[in-house]
């Protein structure tokens, strides 16, 4: 039964996660020590403290005012050092709750306000990702992570990131990515990026149907193209009491377009009203590509061990289940075919085979 299903080994099996927000995954205590060193003022310097702050100024049902909350994390991460520090603990981090998997995202314009260039940036990132992968494995943890550049929507970068993204493919850069308020700013004001990346045959997901509905999405998949959909939540719009799914829903469904669902970051914007009334259940059973994701780790005060563990106490899930949204993740990662099935075969079928038996 489901109550056999413990935390702990919740926390040990093999994990694979798609949206998570670099500037939303920073440990407090690290906020604390870079924010002495460029002369930032936070609400508290105390890291637990810290910590509960965020979450309760993160936790307002508004889209935009938890977006607020960011302006303390990118604060501290404007130098090459603390970029690379941030992204090292990152990568750590991750490996401790047991992902084995992970595509961090983060917008390179936002943290330029200390003379780094935008390649300066991704640079360090990039080297803080190395470090921290090295040293899981050393500490036999083993992970990958791939880095997303985030383009905001309601800027006018998107065609100078997405060159951006394309030029450090090589070097761990694995797609691209729009975000911010949807409302106002639809993905179709960057459709010259997303072309761009196109002909450059390159991975891009798009955040929509968080915080507006269907026209968001219906755009970013239909002018944009977009490989999967950040949150993508509001697609039960377009599906009736009875489950028969409309035109747009079908299509996504049929399509096999990831959703990159995240509970707990979706109650506390308000896309929906809890846990219990999220549709992940629904788009399960309806066998949309449900995946499982933490988005802001500091501001949710969450992992993915604990948007599983969620999900088992307020769904009923078991084994079964965890493994199937772990390999839909899996497959929907922006690295080559050969190499996710790799990870699928060699790593989590194994682990999940073992508990299931």
């Amino acid at each position: 039964m489901v109550a056999t299903i413990r935390y702990e080994d919740i926390v040990k099996v093999p994990k694979a996660l798609l949206h998570d927000h670099l500037d939303g995954g920073l440990r407090p205590a690290t906020i604390v020590d870079l924010a002495a060193e460029v002369g930032h003022e936070l609400p508290t310097t105390d890291p637990e403290a810290l910590g509960r702050w965020f979450a309760d100024a993160a936790d307002s049902g508004s889209l935009e005012r938890y977006l607020e909350t960011f302006a303390h994390t990118v604060a501290v991460m404007q130098t090459a050092p603390a970029l690379r520090r941030v992204a090292r603990e990152c990568a750590l981090d991750l490996a401790a709750d047991g992902v084995v998997y992970a595509e961090v995202r983060f917008a390179p314009e936002q943290h330029l306000e200390r003379d780094l260039s935008l390649d300066e940036v991704v640079e360090a990132v990039l080297a803080g990702f190395a470090e921290g992968t090295a040293q899981a494995v050393e500490a036999g943890l083993g992970i990958r992570v791939g880095t997303l550049l985030t383009a905001m929507r309601h800027a006018a970068r998107s065609q100078e990131i997405a060159e951006l993204a394309v030029r450090h493919r090589d070097a761990g850069v694995v797609g691209f990515d729009i975000a911010g308020a949807e409302a106002g700013f639809p993905p179709t004001r960057h459709l010259d990026a997303f072309e761009y990346l196109q002909r450059e045959n390159f991975h891009f997901t798009i955040h929509a149907g968080e915080a507006f509905g269907l026209p968001s999405i219906w755009q970013a998949i239909q002018w944009c193209g977009a490989d999967r959909l950040g949150h993508g939540v509001r697609i039960v719009d377009d599906i009736a009491p009875d489950g028969s799914l409309g035109r747009l829903a079908a299509y996504v469904r049929d399509k096999r377009i990831p959703l990159e669902l995240c509970p707990s970051s979706n109650v506390q914007t308000g896309a929906v009203d809890s846990i219990a009334d999220h549709p992940i259940g629904l788009l399960r059973d309806l066998r949309f590509r449900v995946t499982v994701n933490t988005d802001n780790r500091l501001m949710s005060g969450t992992s993915m061990s604990r948007e599983m563990a969620l999900l088992v106490e307020t769904f009923g899930y078991g084994w079964k289940e965890l493994q199937w949204f772990t390999i839909n993740a899996m497959k929907s990662a922006f690295i080559p075919f050969d190499e996710r099935l790799r990870i699928i075969d060699e790593v989590i079928k194994p682990a999940y085979a073992k508990l299931l038996a």
